[in-house]
């Protein structure tokens, strides 16, 4: 009996040094990025996001739980049945255990749909649409930078204070600028503003001549722009060459990333108000790491780059302190736990998986106030993360208790 005893007790000292390690499903942690390599989206994510979660993993040490950490990386070229079949060969086949960044809001949720169905964890960086954390929420599932709410609210209420009563919306006909779209004609009909109308163009649009010679006719004050990456652009440099500037219409940004104004020149860009959840020139910290991330990229992070790492960065903590890389145990621990980092100081994950954070209302500066490369920002203020999120009371999320 007693050796049966000491042959059992044997075995565990043999075990549990292993188990205390972790649990690690096949050996290697593999995070997916699914981004945009030559897109409309490529610039404010693609290849400088790979760069960040990589970066990420580096900081991290290249480990967690004694195992390796992998990237993996692929183009969904803008299209939901090519980030399906991606997704799914990715969790079913390859072994990833997280997707992330997934810019384009139809992508995005339909790689978000793939990931309920096995509980596996997708983060969002790129993708924008509000819907994701909304009535599309998951419980493996997170936001981490930016929705449209968020872009939405800061930005409409200050045009409205500065007089810009008078809105035309100029939107992208596809989920993420229907969301926008929506967003912002309920902020500025809250604040007793109105909206002459909404129009909505394709993805990827070259000539907006047509919809500025429509916009020019609402007599509106305030000609908002809910597309984003080229399609921004290409609308600004348009509506810029017609004049707009020189008339006094305010035109807008509602999802302008940083490499968007470089795209179009600080001539195009000067005085556009929008918000963003980072800029690379604010903070010491912040200066240090976007050095570093333009070493190895050449251009200054964007907020969905630089969210990228804060995302990966709270993933691999979280598989580290549950000892499992299981989806469902990582998810719990994420909510759990506050994100402090250079990017979100103090941030939280709430229960429909949207990282609350502070946001920064910002104004473009004028040429001639520029004075080094990529410092393009002037912050007007910082929005505290409570007042950048939609407040769960109006949550169409099913797993927020009301």
């Amino acid at each position: 009996m007693w050796t049966k005893v000491a042959l059992v007790t044997l075995s565990l000292a043999i075990v549990l040094p292993e188990y205390a390690i972790g649990q690690v499903s096949d050996g290697v942690v593999r995070i997916g990025l699914l981004t945009d390599y030559s897109g409309v989206f490529s610039a404010l994510s693609g290849q400088g996001g790979v760069i960040a979660a990589r970066m990420a993993v580096e900081d991290f040490g290249g480990t967690v739980l004694g195992k390796p950490i992998e990237i993996v990386q692929a183009d969904h070229g803008n299209k939901a049945d090519t980030a399906v079949a991606i997704a799914k060969r990715w969790y079913d086949v390859d072994g990833v255990d997280m997707i992330a960044d997934v810019p384009n809001s139809s992508v995005a949720l339909a790689v978000q749909a793939v990931a309920r169905e096995r509980e596996k964890i997708v983060i969002a960086s790129g993708a924008g649409t509000a819907e994701f954390t909304g009535k599309s929420c998951t419980s493996t599932s997170f936001q981490w930078t930016w929705d449209t709410y968020s872009a939405a609210v800061a930005t409409t209420k200050a045009v409205l204070q500065n007089g810009g009563e008078s809105w035309y919306i100029l939107a992208a006909d596809y989920t993420f600028g229907r969301t926008m779209a929506a967003d912002v004609s309920s902020l500025v009909k809250k604040a007793g503003g109105t909206v002459a109308d909404v129009v909505r163009h394709p993805l990827n649009t070259l000539d907006f001549s047509s919809y500025i010679v429509q916009a020019q006719a609402s007599k509106a004050k305030v000609i908002a722009l809910a597309n984003g990456g080229t399609d921004t652009v290409n609308a600004v440099k348009q509506f810029n060459e017609f004049g707009l500037q020189s008339s006094g219409t305010k035109l807008v940004g509602m999802a302008v990333f940083i490499t968007d104004v470089h795209g179009m020149g600080i001539e195009n860009a000067r005085g556009l108000i929008l918000t963003t959840g980072f800029y690379w020139d604010r903070t010491d910290e912040t200066r240090a790491w976007s050095k570093r991330f333009f070493a190895r990229h050449g251009a200054m992070p964007t907020m969905a780059q630089v969210g990228v790492y804060s995302a990966v960065t709270h993933y691999l903590k979280s598989i580290a302190s549950s000892g499992t890389d299981d989806g469902a145990r990582v998810a719990a621990e994420m909510r759990a736990h506050p994100v402090t980092d250079f990017f979100a100081n103090n941030g939280r994950v709430r229960e429909d998986g949207r990282l609350v954070h502070d946001m920064y209302l910002v104004e473009v500066k004028n040429p001639e106030e520029v004075k080094y490369p990529w410092d393009y920002y002037r912050v007007l203020r910082t929005i505290p993360g409570e007042e950048s999120v939609r407040p769960l009371a109006e949550s169409e999320c099913p797993l927020v208790r009301k």
